[in-house]
Protein backbone atom coordinates (compact mmCIF):
# COMPACT_ATOMS: atom_id res chain seq x y z
CA UNK A 1 0.00 0.00 0.00
CA UNK A 2 1.73 3.06 -1.50
CA UNK A 3 -0.72 5.25 0.00
CA UNK A 4 -2.21 6.23 -3.77
CA UNK A 5 -5.17 5.30 -5.58
CA UNK A 6 -4.19 2.15 -7.06
CA UNK A 7 -3.11 0.05 -4.34
CA UNK A 8 -6.21 1.17 -2.73
CA UNK A 9 -8.20 0.75 -5.66
CA UNK A 10 -6.84 -2.39 -5.92
CA UNK A 11 -7.37 -3.79 -2.13
CA UNK A 12 -10.59 -2.74 -2.50
CA UNK A 13 -11.51 -4.84 -5.78
CA UNK A 14 -10.12 -7.97 -3.74
CA UNK A 15 -12.45 -7.59 -1.19
CA UNK A 16 -15.42 -7.12 -3.43
CA UNK A 17 -14.07 -10.63 -4.53
CA UNK A 18 -13.54 -11.98 -1.76
CA UNK A 19 -10.33 -12.57 -0.96
CA UNK A 20 -8.82 -11.83 2.92
CA UNK A 21 -6.91 -8.71 2.25
CA UNK A 22 -3.87 -6.97 4.44
CA UNK A 23 -2.49 -3.91 3.81
CA UNK A 24 1.09 -3.29 3.75
CA UNK A 25 3.85 -0.33 3.35
CA UNK A 26 7.17 -0.99 3.10
CA UNK A 27 9.26 1.80 5.18
CA UNK A 28 11.88 1.77 2.79
CA UNK A 29 13.94 4.78 4.89
CA UNK A 30 15.48 4.97 8.30
CA UNK A 31 13.80 8.59 8.83
CA UNK A 32 11.15 10.29 7.18
CA UNK A 33 12.33 9.75 3.81
CA UNK A 34 16.05 11.74 2.99
CA UNK A 35 14.33 14.06 0.86
CA UNK A 36 11.50 14.77 3.42
CA UNK A 37 9.06 14.46 0.05
CA UNK A 38 5.71 14.23 2.78
CA UNK A 39 3.66 12.48 0.02
CA UNK A 40 5.68 10.27 -1.78
CA UNK A 41 6.87 6.44 -1.51
CA UNK A 42 6.58 5.78 2.82
CA UNK A 43 6.61 9.38 3.68
CA UNK A 44 4.45 10.34 6.19
CA UNK A 45 1.82 11.28 4.34
CA UNK A 46 1.78 8.43 2.35
CA UNK A 47 1.67 6.03 5.43
CA UNK A 48 -1.19 8.11 7.10
CA UNK A 49 -3.39 7.41 3.71
CA UNK A 50 -2.41 3.99 3.06
CA UNK A 51 -3.22 3.11 6.79
CA UNK A 52 -6.70 5.77 7.00
CA UNK A 53 -7.73 3.15 3.72
CA UNK A 54 -6.90 -0.13 5.14
CA UNK A 55 -9.05 0.86 8.25
CA UNK A 56 -11.94 2.34 6.28
CA UNK A 57 -12.30 -0.86 4.04
CA UNK A 58 -11.76 -2.93 7.64
CA UNK A 59 -8.09 -4.33 6.65
CA UNK A 60 -5.23 -5.12 8.99
CA UNK A 61 -2.58 -2.84 7.85
CA UNK A 62 1.13 -3.11 8.80
CA UNK A 63 4.51 -0.68 8.42
CA UNK A 64 7.17 -2.87 7.98
CA UNK A 65 10.69 -1.94 7.93
CA UNK A 66 12.79 -3.17 4.80
CA UNK A 67 15.34 -0.32 5.05
CA UNK A 68 18.35 -2.09 4.86
CA UNK A 69 17.13 -4.00 2.27
CA UNK A 70 16.79 -0.97 0.61
CA UNK A 71 19.48 0.66 0.30
CA UNK A 72 20.92 -2.56 -0.05
CA UNK A 73 19.27 -3.46 -3.34
CA UNK A 74 18.23 0.14 -4.60
CA UNK A 75 20.05 2.39 -3.35
CA UNK A 76 24.00 1.27 -3.56
CA UNK A 77 22.74 0.07 -6.82
CA UNK A 78 21.87 2.91 -8.27
CA UNK A 79 24.84 4.66 -6.93
CA UNK A 80 27.13 1.64 -8.22
CA UNK A 81 25.54 1.61 -11.58
CA UNK A 82 26.23 5.88 -12.14
CA UNK A 83 29.83 5.38 -10.91
CA UNK A 84 30.07 2.79 -13.30
CA UNK A 85 28.66 4.84 -16.53
CA UNK A 86 25.32 3.42 -16.59
CA UNK A 87 22.01 4.49 -15.79
CA UNK A 88 20.32 2.69 -13.63
CA UNK A 89 16.55 1.51 -13.39
CA UNK A 90 15.45 1.25 -9.24
CA UNK A 91 12.10 0.43 -10.26
CA UNK A 92 12.91 -2.70 -11.40
CA UNK A 93 15.19 -3.49 -8.70
CA UNK A 94 12.84 -2.26 -6.53
CA UNK A 95 9.91 -5.03 -7.56
CA UNK A 96 12.54 -7.67 -8.28
CA UNK A 97 14.14 -7.67 -4.47
CA UNK A 98 11.60 -6.22 -1.91
CA UNK A 99 8.10 -5.77 -4.02
CA UNK A 100 8.03 -9.35 -5.34
CA UNK A 101 11.22 -10.39 -2.96
CA UNK A 102 10.97 -9.36 0.73
CA UNK A 103 7.75 -8.88 0.49
CA UNK A 104 6.90 -12.52 0.29
CA UNK A 105 8.93 -13.84 2.76
CA UNK A 106 6.41 -11.25 4.97
CA UNK A 107 3.90 -13.02 3.17
CA UNK A 108 4.60 -15.62 4.30
CA UNK A 109 4.74 -14.85 7.37
CA UNK A 110 0.85 -14.06 7.55
CA UNK A 111 -0.07 -16.86 5.96
CA UNK A 112 -0.75 -15.16 2.63
CA UNK A 113 -0.77 -17.05 -0.43
CA UNK A 114 -0.13 -14.28 -2.93
CA UNK A 115 1.31 -10.54 -3.56
CA UNK A 116 -1.12 -7.89 -4.95
CA UNK A 117 -0.05 -4.68 -6.67
CA UNK A 118 -1.57 -1.35 -7.99
CA UNK A 119 0.96 -2.49 -11.47
CA UNK A 120 -1.18 -1.72 -14.82
CA UNK A 121 -0.36 -5.48 -15.63
CA UNK A 122 -1.72 -9.10 -16.35
CA UNK A 123 -0.13 -12.34 -15.34
CA UNK A 124 -1.41 -15.52 -16.84
CA UNK A 125 -0.82 -19.28 -16.32
CA UNK A 126 -0.18 -21.04 -19.73
CA UNK A 127 1.32 -23.68 -21.59
CA UNK A 128 3.92 -22.37 -23.98
CA UNK A 129 6.30 -24.61 -25.73
CA UNK A 130 9.88 -22.69 -26.68
CA UNK A 131 9.41 -23.19 -30.64
CA UNK A 132 5.83 -21.59 -30.66
CA UNK A 133 7.96 -18.02 -30.29
CA UNK A 134 10.77 -19.22 -32.78
CA UNK A 135 10.77 -17.00 -35.99
CA UNK A 136 10.11 -20.46 -37.56
CA UNK A 137 7.13 -19.84 -36.01
CA UNK A 138 6.62 -16.69 -36.76
CA UNK A 139 6.81 -16.42 -40.05
CA UNK A 140 4.64 -19.79 -40.77
CA UNK A 141 1.82 -18.12 -38.80
CA UNK A 142 0.45 -14.47 -38.01
CA UNK A 143 -1.86 -15.24 -35.67
CA UNK A 144 -2.39 -13.75 -32.41
CA UNK A 145 0.22 -15.25 -29.72
CA UNK A 146 -2.49 -15.10 -26.87
CA UNK A 147 -4.84 -17.44 -29.19
CA UNK A 148 -1.83 -19.88 -29.77
CA UNK A 149 -0.83 -20.04 -26.66
CA UNK A 150 -4.18 -21.57 -25.98
CA UNK A 151 -4.56 -23.40 -28.80
CA UNK A 152 -1.20 -25.19 -28.40
CA UNK A 153 -1.01 -28.49 -26.29
CA UNK A 154 2.28 -30.27 -25.28
CA UNK A 155 4.06 -32.11 -22.67
CA UNK A 156 5.61 -28.68 -21.53
CA UNK A 157 5.68 -27.68 -17.99
CA UNK A 158 3.04 -24.40 -17.04
CA UNK A 159 4.29 -21.56 -17.27
CA UNK A 160 3.46 -17.83 -15.74
CA UNK A 161 3.39 -15.16 -18.53
CA UNK A 162 3.88 -11.51 -17.87
CA UNK A 163 1.74 -9.35 -20.08
CA UNK A 164 1.14 -5.76 -21.22
CA UNK A 165 -1.44 -3.72 -19.40
CA UNK A 166 -5.32 -3.61 -21.44
CA UNK A 167 -4.62 0.35 -20.69
CA UNK A 168 -1.58 0.91 -22.93
CA UNK A 169 -1.04 4.14 -21.60
CA UNK A 170 -0.50 3.44 -18.10
CA UNK A 171 1.32 -0.09 -19.01
CA UNK A 172 4.00 -1.21 -16.24
CA UNK A 173 5.10 -4.68 -17.42
CA UNK A 174 8.70 -3.07 -18.27
CA UNK A 175 9.40 -2.61 -14.91
CA UNK A 176 8.12 -6.07 -14.29
CA UNK A 177 10.36 -8.14 -16.84
CA UNK A 178 12.93 -9.34 -14.07
CA UNK A 179 10.15 -11.12 -12.20
CA UNK A 180 11.14 -14.95 -11.81
CA UNK A 181 8.34 -17.71 -12.33
CA UNK A 182 8.04 -18.54 -8.31
CA UNK A 183 7.71 -14.92 -8.04
CA UNK A 184 5.10 -14.81 -11.25
CA UNK A 185 3.18 -17.70 -9.31
CA UNK A 186 2.47 -15.61 -6.11
CA UNK A 187 1.44 -11.69 -8.09
CA UNK A 188 -2.09 -10.93 -8.80
CA UNK A 189 -2.39 -7.51 -10.95
CA UNK A 190 -6.24 -6.29 -10.05
CA UNK A 191 -5.54 -3.40 -12.19
CA UNK A 192 -4.35 -5.72 -15.26
CA UNK A 193 -7.80 -5.27 -17.40
CA UNK A 194 -8.97 -1.69 -16.10
CA UNK A 195 -7.73 2.02 -16.95
CA UNK A 196 -6.49 4.84 -15.22
CA UNK A 197 -10.17 6.31 -14.97
CA UNK A 198 -11.69 2.75 -14.22
CA UNK A 199 -9.49 2.78 -11.05
CA UNK A 200 -10.23 6.27 -9.78
CA UNK A 201 -14.03 5.08 -10.16
CA UNK A 202 -13.29 2.49 -8.05
CA UNK A 203 -11.55 4.20 -5.13
CA UNK A 204 -14.55 7.09 -5.13
CA UNK A 205 -17.41 3.97 -5.65
CA UNK A 206 -15.79 3.35 -2.18
CA UNK A 207 -15.85 6.75 -1.28
CA UNK A 208 -11.32 6.53 -0.79
CA UNK A 209 -9.84 9.33 0.30
CA UNK A 210 -7.21 8.85 -2.37
CA UNK A 211 -9.67 8.61 -5.26
CA UNK A 212 -7.88 11.80 -6.66
CA UNK A 213 -4.29 11.86 -5.29
CA UNK A 214 -2.29 13.18 -8.07
CA UNK A 215 0.39 10.47 -9.29
CA UNK A 216 3.69 10.72 -8.96
CA UNK A 217 6.19 9.91 -12.18
CA UNK A 218 9.40 10.35 -10.52
CA UNK A 219 12.12 8.22 -8.90
CA UNK A 220 10.17 8.20 -5.46
CA UNK A 221 13.37 9.13 -3.16
CA UNK A 222 14.59 11.70 -5.84
CA UNK A 223 11.06 13.84 -6.13
CA UNK A 224 12.98 16.78 -8.04
CA UNK A 225 14.65 14.35 -10.99
CA UNK A 226 18.10 15.80 -9.41
CA UNK A 227 19.75 12.47 -9.19
CA UNK A 228 23.35 14.21 -8.86
CA UNK A 229 22.35 16.28 -6.07
CA UNK A 230 20.83 13.22 -4.22
CA UNK A 231 23.90 11.32 -4.47
CA UNK A 232 25.73 13.99 -2.92
CA UNK A 233 23.40 14.75 -0.22
CA UNK A 234 23.37 10.90 0.89
CA UNK A 235 27.08 10.58 0.72
CA UNK A 236 27.20 8.23 -2.07
CA UNK A 237 28.96 9.97 -4.81
CA UNK A 238 31.40 13.32 -4.63
CA UNK A 239 32.71 15.53 -7.58
CA UNK A 240 35.69 14.77 -9.22
CA UNK A 241 37.17 16.52 -12.31
CA UNK A 242 37.37 14.98 -15.59
CA UNK A 243 37.94 15.38 -19.09
CA UNK A 244 34.91 16.24 -22.03
CA UNK A 245 36.27 14.58 -25.18
CA UNK A 246 34.77 14.99 -28.86
CA UNK A 247 34.86 11.51 -30.71
CA UNK A 248 38.58 12.18 -31.24
CA UNK A 249 39.77 12.07 -27.80
CA UNK A 250 40.17 16.14 -27.79
CA UNK A 251 39.26 17.79 -25.11
CA UNK A 252 37.07 20.33 -24.96
CA UNK A 253 36.40 21.35 -21.14
CA UNK A 254 35.37 18.79 -18.21
CA UNK A 255 33.27 17.70 -16.16
CA UNK A 256 32.83 16.98 -12.12
CA UNK A 257 32.03 13.71 -12.50
CA UNK A 258 30.38 11.15 -14.86
CA UNK A 259 27.89 10.04 -12.51
CA UNK A 260 26.24 13.68 -13.24
CA UNK A 261 25.50 12.63 -16.90
CA UNK A 262 23.44 10.03 -19.07
CA UNK A 263 23.47 9.27 -22.06
CA UNK A 264 21.53 11.66 -25.02
CA UNK A 265 21.86 15.02 -22.38
CA UNK A 266 23.00 17.76 -24.33
CA UNK A 267 22.22 20.66 -21.31
CA UNK A 268 24.32 21.63 -18.78
CA UNK A 269 27.69 20.53 -20.20
CA UNK A 270 29.78 23.56 -19.26
CA UNK A 271 31.21 23.60 -22.92
CA UNK A 272 30.96 25.71 -26.03
CA UNK A 273 30.73 24.64 -29.59
CA UNK A 274 29.66 25.54 -32.98
CA UNK A 275 27.14 22.91 -33.05
CA UNK A 276 25.04 21.32 -30.21
CA UNK A 277 27.15 17.93 -28.84
CA UNK A 278 25.34 15.33 -26.70
CA UNK A 279 26.58 12.81 -24.69
CA UNK A 280 27.39 9.56 -26.25
CA UNK A 281 29.46 7.44 -24.13
CA UNK A 282 30.58 7.91 -20.17
CA UNK A 283 33.84 6.12 -20.05
CA UNK A 284 34.11 5.12 -16.23
CA UNK A 285 37.80 3.44 -17.35
CA UNK A 286 39.42 7.10 -18.08
CA UNK A 287 36.90 9.39 -16.29
CA UNK A 288 35.79 11.06 -19.49
CA UNK A 289 32.71 12.15 -20.77
CA UNK A 290 32.62 11.42 -24.55
CA UNK A 291 30.56 13.92 -26.82
CA UNK A 292 29.18 14.33 -30.47
CA UNK A 293 26.80 15.47 -32.61
CA UNK A 294 23.23 14.00 -32.79
CA UNK A 295 23.45 11.22 -35.75
CA UNK A 296 26.09 9.76 -33.07
CA UNK A 297 23.43 9.02 -30.47
CA UNK A 298 21.83 6.61 -33.08
CA UNK A 299 22.87 2.72 -32.68
CA UNK A 300 21.38 -0.41 -34.49
CA UNK A 301 22.95 -3.06 -32.19
CA UNK A 302 23.52 -3.62 -28.91
CA UNK A 303 23.91 -6.34 -26.20
CA UNK A 304 22.24 -7.42 -23.11
CA UNK A 305 23.19 -9.21 -20.18
CA UNK A 306 21.36 -10.98 -17.13
CA UNK A 307 18.72 -12.12 -19.79
CA UNK A 308 15.15 -13.18 -17.71
CA UNK A 309 12.87 -15.27 -20.38
CA UNK A 310 8.86 -15.67 -19.03
CA UNK A 311 7.95 -18.17 -21.76
CA UNK A 312 10.98 -20.51 -21.70
CA UNK A 313 14.12 -21.13 -19.69
CA UNK A 314 16.69 -19.74 -22.10
CA UNK A 315 16.67 -18.58 -25.59
CA UNK A 316 18.17 -21.01 -28.28
CA UNK A 317 17.39 -19.75 -30.83
CA UNK A 318 16.92 -16.20 -32.90
CA UNK A 319 13.11 -14.96 -32.05
CA UNK A 320 11.58 -11.48 -33.46
CA UNK A 321 10.20 -9.31 -31.03
CA UNK A 322 9.30 -5.71 -30.24
CA UNK A 323 11.92 -4.06 -28.10
CA UNK A 324 11.63 -1.49 -25.60
CA UNK A 325 14.90 0.46 -24.79
CA UNK A 326 13.34 2.43 -22.12
CA UNK A 327 10.00 2.90 -20.25
CA UNK A 328 8.47 5.56 -22.09
CA UNK A 329 10.10 3.85 -25.47
CA UNK A 330 7.07 2.80 -28.13
CA UNK A 331 9.31 -0.39 -28.88
CA UNK A 332 10.57 -1.00 -32.49
CA UNK A 333 10.85 -4.75 -34.69
CA UNK A 334 14.65 -6.51 -33.34
CA UNK A 335 15.71 -10.07 -33.71
CA UNK A 336 17.46 -11.26 -30.43
CA UNK A 337 19.78 -13.74 -31.09
CA UNK A 338 21.39 -15.75 -27.68
CA UNK A 339 24.64 -15.00 -26.67
CA UNK A 340 26.72 -17.27 -23.80
CA UNK A 341 26.33 -16.82 -20.43
CA UNK A 342 22.71 -15.43 -20.29
CA UNK A 343 23.31 -13.02 -22.58
CA UNK A 344 21.63 -11.55 -26.22
CA UNK A 345 22.14 -9.88 -29.03
CA UNK A 346 19.86 -7.23 -30.11
CA UNK A 347 19.99 -5.83 -34.08
CA UNK A 348 17.15 -3.01 -34.39
CA UNK A 349 15.55 -3.26 -37.94
CA UNK A 350 15.80 0.49 -37.71
CA UNK A 351 18.14 2.57 -35.46
CA UNK A 352 17.25 4.06 -32.03
CA UNK A 353 18.77 6.94 -29.95
CA UNK A 354 20.20 7.21 -27.19
CA UNK A 355 20.51 3.61 -26.38
CA UNK A 356 21.76 3.34 -22.41
CA UNK A 357 24.43 1.47 -20.98
CA UNK A 358 22.35 0.17 -17.56
CA UNK A 359 18.58 0.39 -18.67
CA UNK A 360 16.34 -2.93 -19.04
CA UNK A 361 15.74 -3.54 -22.64
CA UNK A 362 12.42 -5.29 -22.61
CA UNK A 363 11.24 -7.79 -25.51
CA UNK A 364 7.20 -8.33 -26.59
CA UNK A 365 5.12 -10.21 -28.73
CA UNK A 366 2.15 -8.67 -29.08
CA UNK A 367 1.05 -8.02 -25.65
CA UNK A 368 3.50 -10.79 -24.23
CA UNK A 369 6.30 -9.99 -22.21
CA UNK A 370 8.50 -12.56 -24.08
CA UNK A 371 11.83 -11.35 -21.64
CA UNK A 372 14.34 -8.79 -21.23
CA UNK A 373 17.78 -7.84 -20.06
CA UNK A 374 20.32 -5.07 -18.99
CA UNK A 375 21.88 -2.97 -21.78
CA UNK A 376 25.56 -3.19 -21.69
CA UNK A 377 28.20 -0.76 -23.32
Amino acid sequence: MSGGVDSSATAALLLEQGYEVIGITLKLWPQDCVNRAEDKCCGPQAVTDARAVCHQLGMPYYLIDEAAEFQKHVIQYFADEYKAGRTPNPCVMCNQNLKFGRLIDRADQLGAQFIATGHFARVERASVPPEALSRRRREESHSNLEEESQRLVTSSPARYLLKRGRDLKKDQSYFLFSLRQDQLARAMFPLGEKTKSDTREVARHCDLKTADKEESMEICFVPDNNYGGFLQQAGLAQKHRGEIVDLHGHVLGHHDGIEFYTIGQRKGLGITTPKPVYVIELDAASNRVVVGDDSALDRDEFAVDRCNWHPFDRLTEAIEVTAKIRYNHPGTPATVTPLGQGGARVKLHEPQRAITPGQAAVFYQDDLVVGGGWITK
